[in-house]
């Protein structure tokens, strides 16, 4: 499948970007791209592959080479420490220029 010219104004359009002529172009180059590599990938025999869950135990050194550590080795422990008490909500909202009781209020950022 083929990225074409129309998509990519479709998708600059949901993203609000205005594209040049050869950002456009550019766009269409780079997404083609990477679907054939897509495709090309699609083609490699992966039946006798293990499927992983973690991908994590790798560990590249300072000298290019690759360990194998256990995940206990590069996991921590998921402790919380150090922690304070957070800010109650009224004091947070003290000093916003413009809130309610409950949030923050900012200007719209986005306009079409």
């Amino acid at each position: 499948m083929k990225v074409s010219e129309k998509d990519v104004a479709y998708v600059a359009e949901l993203a609000n970007l205005d594209l040049t002529p050869h950002e456009r172009e550019g766009m269409l180059r780079d997404l083609n791209s990477i679907l054939d590599y897509v495709d090309l990938l699609n083609e490699v025999d992966t039946s006798n592959v293990q499927p992983m869950a973690q991908v994590s135990g790798h560990e590249q050194t300072g000298e290019g080479t690759i360990q194998n550590r256990s995940l206990a080795e590069v996991s921590r422990a998921d402790i919380l420490e150090g922690l304070r008490p957070s800010l109650p909500q009224d004091v947070a909202l003290a000093n916003a220029p413009d809130a309610d009781q409950t949030f923050f209020r900012v200007p719209k950022v986005i306009e079409r």
